[in-house]
């Protein structure tokens, strides 16, 4: 395990955590790829509210990550925070996708 790795693993809290997120989302395409996978999941879970067919969730979930691997692993060049706090990372996405609707983080 590496050193960074460990250090993320000893964050305290969300608040300490989200501005090492943002740090390994700083690449724009990165970012836009977790906006697209986080809306179309959220897509999904109106088609599941909607229709009540439970196989939305699942393409919710697979939309949502598979955006947002593609932007790390392509563009961003590091692995995804959600390999060492999932909790914190799952976290980070949502408020990242509200700090990109208010304008607080550029898209």
């Amino acid at each position: 395990m590496s050193s960074s790795t460990e250090a993320v693993k000893q964050m305290a809290s969300f608040a300490e955590f989200y501005p090492y997120y943002l740090g390994e989302h700083s690449n724009t395409t990165c970012r836009r790829l977790h906006f697209l996978g986080s809306s179309l999941g959220l897509a999904c879970l109106a088609l599941l509210v909607y229709t009540g067919q439970w196989y939305w969730l699942p393409l919710g979930l697979l939309c949502g990550y598979a955006c947002a691997w593609i932007g790390h692993f392509v563009f961003e060049k590091n692995k995804p925070a959600s390999f060492s706090r999932p909790l914190y990372s799952f976290m980070g996405d949502w408020v990242m996708y509200k700090d990109i609707w208010t304008g607080k983080i550029p898209f």
